[in-house]
């Protein structure tokens, strides 16, 4: 059984073992898989493993052998599912290893945006705090979370985890989800996306990238949420228009922006969200903490045993029965 690792490095750089996949079959890692390489290296792999390498319908129709392909991650838009379909071809995905991870990265970024501690901290070293004529110094507003309302877009496992901390901090907990949720914690009570935009002080967003969800965060959303509000996205950059957000961060029509995540990754050099004030931005690392990466690595071999033993699990598509 060749097992084939099209994009290893993102979530193994060095610091995880991969022994517990390499004792599944023979196993061929790559740190990462240039587009003119996809096919080449896939042809010969019974099971492929990717996390943001596209695996497209061209690349599955030209790979014989492959019957598995496992996604390194939540998402699986990379994968042609239709195409793995008709080959009979399974696809899982790993749902729920860093709930924690990101629901952390939406404090941080909030915290930030309240506190401004690393900008305080350049302002120390750069002698600002010693030349103060009083005890203390800042020079951005401090913000406490303690009876701000926080809105959730998304009440699935990292909207939940993050309600959970809102809580924890005093916060104001409300939501909208597509569909009502299986349970709903007692601190959050469910409004329309209007209400939601409308009266909240922070708003995390926490859907799934869809048609209908694509530039949900609109010029007409930004325009009903408070200008003393706060954006945080660390789901899915398209969620979010990029060019209204830069807009209505230039016209301070919005108090500030935390990003782990951008329509185009890496971004352009010259982003305009890069000089937008009060936005603050991280490549994409929310889920990447060393405990999240252990998960994924362990729910990804467990993913492959399963499908081993006939007992496929986490499956994403609806694979034809292979006659």
């Amino acid at each position: 059984m060749l097992i084939t690792v099209l994009d290893g490095y993102t979530l193994n750089p060095g610091d995880l073992s991969w022994a517990p996949l390499e004792a599944l079959g023979d196993c061929v890692h790559y740190d990462r898989t240039p587009p003119d390489k996809i096919v080449e290296r896939a042809r010969s792999a019974q099971i492929l493993l990717t996390n943001k390498v596209a695996v497209s319908a061209a690349t599955i129709e030209q790979s014989p052998s492959l019957q598995y392909i496992g996604l390194m991650a939540t998402g699986y838009d990379v994968v042609d599912v239709k195409a793995a379909d008709r080959r009979g071809i399974y696809v899982t995905h790993v749902p729920a290893y860093g709930t924690d991870s990101v629901a952390q990265m939406v404090f941080a970024h909030l915290l930030n945006l309240c506190h401004h501690a690393a900008e305080h901290s350049d302002r120390v070293k750069q002698g600002v705090w010693s030349r103060s004529k009083d005890f203390c110094f800042w020079d951005h507003p401090l913000i406490e979370l303690t009876g701000l309302i926080l809105g959730i877009v998304g009440l699935g496992r990292i909207g939940q985890a993050t309600a959970r901390l809102a809580a924890a901090f005093g916060m104001t907990v409300i939501a909208c989800n597509v569909t009502p949720p299986r349970s709903c914690p007692d601190y959050v009570r469910m409004v329309s996306l209007d209400d939601l935009f409308r009266q909240s002080d922070v708003i995390s967003l926490h859907c799934p990238l869809t048609p209908d969800t694509h530039h949900l965060v609109n010029r007409e959303r930004l325009q009903q949420m408070k200008p003393t509000a706060f954006l945080i996205n660390t789901s899915r950059g398209p969620l979010v228009e990029e060019a209204a957000l830069v807009d209505a961060l230039n016209a301070h029509a919005l108090a500030g922006a935390g990003l782990d995540v951008l329509e185009t990754e890496p971004p352009d050099s010259g982003c305009p969200l890069f000089t937008a004030p009060n936005c603050f931005i991280t490549p994409h690392i929310a889920w990447a903490t060393q405990s999240a990466r252990e998960r994924l690595l362990s729910a990804t071999v467990d993913n492959i045993k399963a499908f081993l033993e006939g007992r496929p699990q986490n499956v994403v598509n609806h694979p034809a029965m292979i006659s």
